[in-house]
């Protein structure tokens, strides 16, 4: 079931399904300790002696955020038992307390007894094993600990604070589900401890007059021990849950300031969907800068791994995306954790874990039998092509210096080197997609791109000889990708070539990633090299039943809905839509041109979840997500594109006289 509405503050962070329940919890960091591990948090409602789950038939679920915060707001009205609930959800900005206000109104003639019951299923680092859970007496609540990771339950009612009932128990062996059955009844059993493979659930009552409403809070705060996490408990009993909750709203109002956030002649949607794209991706950066490609862990059914890395590539777009918006801050703290991982020769591996170290990877050491290097080179290129976008817009020197040398002159120095010297393209490596090892367009536009970046800050520090190295370089590139991957027959780029035994292969497949070469002003969106081969990938790779949107490349069968066909050659994909929606941007000479991209930019709104979440695929005919959601790659290029359009908006728009622009195309933020 693919999330929605993430909340978090960098090193915590919830997200739900689409039924409104918790299904991941990370803790300390973003990606990594999925201490839920796509296991649900049940909520039961006990009213009059009728029990019912909020995952059940019957209920009305609308999910989205309050306006311009990371704070959930989940209503759920169940007609037969006669109550709407109204869940507030925020995870503090501050500090690692999760709080949730429920309130119950009744929407019956009949005075109404309200149980609401709290199920908490944690698999501590990840696993069940050896995890203890246990009732606290003197601070009324319930516990649940494994080794450094704390995590400790609450709730307040109108009789104060502390559990009205609650249970632990056994789940999950000798066929035990676990204690959440006990609840249908509305009565726990009270026990107080247990271990192993365990599970607890807790209560709180109200007593709701007819047409009238109860409020109670439930919390949990997340600590590396015990002293930790009975501080965050105590913080909550003496500022109230919903100070946190309060505060938090306001400091997302703050951050994201809406104030200064010009959106020119776009249609509301793509600018609330802009707003909530800003936010979710906040919500995927780690507290030391690692962007994380998407925390769904549902994906584990699919392939036994996760999207919950770092990969290089994504964190620059994502990067990218913050600085144009006017968010350099995160941007910064990703281009210092790329001074962290960077290897010594100068390029980047496939992915990254959250704290740095070596992720998961399927690309070998070893092809056909000789030594391979493992790389998706455009990784290294877009990582200086992004941190040069980001130097332009804030002329940060003193930012720069550190990683002047460990990235910007250690990369480009190994691009310059990673090159085939009979054809002078960039040696073979793994595609953007991370399937085919070879020479791959979008990988040589990156290289050129970072190459190019490389040659204009050597420029700005004063080192000529590297600057001349760095462009020339990339001019000698850029002509060889002309010679090479430019088919004149064909009237168009081609995605990829390789070569085996001195024989080379054209690869004619359409591919979405030639988007690549006006996207990082290889050429201009105008050349008409560039113009017939969007004109192909359009025809080729739009689904032409459905909803529309565009694939991938042709024949994609990656978690494909049906079997790709001209028609519809594979799912459609929210970056690539959204690639050719720049391209529209980049090309457009007029206001009407200019517009034919709104088309997209509303598409892909239309596409998105009521809360704004992006998935990274969709099912061709119903729009529903496909794969994991949300994914940060596909909020970056909304974002990226909007401030395109944006820019060009402004460009139309400057007065002769005085040069300015009533367009702003920045964000502003922090």
């Amino acid at each position: 079931m693919p999330r929605d509405i993430p909340i978090g503050n960098g090193s915590l962070l919830i997200l739900y399904d689409r039924t409104g329940l918790v299904r991941d919890l990370y803790f300390p960091s973003v990606g990594s300790e999925n201490h839920a591990q796509g296991h649900v948090f049940r909520v039961g409602v006990w009213l009059n002696g009728v029990f019912s789950w909020i995952d059940e038939n019957g209920w009305e679920r609308t999910l989205d955020y309050e306006d311009d915060t990371l704070v959930a707001r989940i209503q759920l009205i169940n007609k037969a038992l006669g109550i709407e609930i109204i869940m507030r959800d925020a995870v503090d900005f501050h500090e690692n307390i999760y709080v949730r206000e429920v309130t119950a109104g009744n929407l019956s003639s009949k005075f109404a007894e309200l149980r609401l019951f709290f199920h908490n299923d944690f698999h501590i680092y990840g696993s069940e094993i050896g995890d203890t859970a246990c009732y606290k007496p003197e601070e009324k609540g319930l516990l649940h600990y494994k080794g450094r990771r704390y995590f400790f339950v609450n709730a307040l009612t109108g009789d104060g604070v502390g559990l009205s009932q609650f249970a632990v128990g056994v789940k999950e062996v000798k066929g035990l589900e676990g204690t959440w059955v006990d609840a249908a009844d509305g009565i726990l059993s009270g026990n107080t401890v247990a271990q192993g493979s365990v599970d607890s659930i807790c209560a709180v009552h109200s007593k709701i007059p007819p047409g009238k409403k109860a409020t109670v809070y439930y919390w949990m705060g997340a600590c590396v021990d015990w002293k930790g996490v009975k501080r965050l408990n105590d913080l909550v009993v003496q500022r109230t849950p919903a100070y946190f909750i309060q505060r938090t709203a306001d400091y997302w109002k703050l951050w994201l300031n809406r104030e200064r956030m010009k959106l020119g002649d776009l249609p509301e949607p793509v600018g609330r969907l802009y707003a909530r794209s800003l936010m979710i991706l906040r919500t995927h950066i780690n507290n030391n800068g690692a962007v994380i490609a998407a925390c769904d862990s549902d994906i584990l059914h699919f392939s036994r791994d996760t999207y919950c890395y770092m990969w290089p590539r994504d964190g620059a777009l994502v990067a990218h995306a913050l600085d144009v918006a006017g968010f350099p801050l995160p941007a910064r703290r990703f281009f210092e954790f790329c001074g962290e991982i960077i290897g010594r020769s100068g390029y980047f591996l496939h992915k990254y874990n959250p704290d740095g170290s070596l992720a998961s990877s399927w690309h070998p050491w070893v092809l056909e039998g000789k030594p391979h290097l493992p790389i998706q080179e455009d990784e290294t290129g877009l990582v200086l092509w992004a941190l040069w976008e980001h130097f332009q817009l804030y002329k940060d020197v003193e930012f720069i210096k550190p990683l002047y040398r460990r990235v910007i002159k250690s990369a480009a120095d190994f691009m310059c080197e990673f090159i085939d010297k009979r054809t002078g393209l960039p040696l073979p490596s793994y595609d953007l997609w991370e399937e085919q090892s070879g020479v791959h367009s979008f990988t040589v536009a990156a290289v050129i791109a970072g190459l190019r970046a490389a040659g204009h800050f050597t420029s700005a520090f004063g080192e000529a000889d590297l600057s001349d190295k760095y462009l020339k370089a990339a001019d000698k590139m850029r002509d060889a990708l002309t010679e090479y991957l430019y088919d004149s027959d064909a009237g168009r780029f081609l995605c990829s070539v390789s070569e085996r035994l001195g024989v080379f292969t054209k690869e004619y497949r359409l591919d979405a990633s030639l988007c690549a070469f006006f996207a990082f002003g290889i050429f201009p969106a105008s050349d008409e090299k560039i113009v017939s081969t969007m004109k192909a990938m359009k025809d080729k790779l739009w689904c032409r039943e459905g909803i529309g949107g565009m694939a991938r490349y042709e024949n994609d069968r990656y978690q494909s809905v049906v079997e790709p066909s001209p028609m519809i050659p594979g799912n459609p994909w929210i970056i690539c839509t959204l690639w050719y929606a720049q391209y529209l941007i980049e090309k457009a000479k007029s206001r009407d041109e200019l517009q034919e991209s709104v088309f997209f930019l509303n598409w892909v709104a239309e596409r998105a979840l009521r809360s704004g979440t992006l998935a990274e695929q969709v099912n061709p005919f119903t729009g529903e997500p496909v794969s994991v959601s949300p994914l940060t790659w596909s909020h970056a290029a909304f974002i990226i594109t909007v401030q395109r359009y944006l820019k060009k908006l402004g460009d139309m728009e400057k007065c002769p006289a005085c040069g300015l622009s009533p367009v702003f195309h920045t964000a502003a933020g922090g």
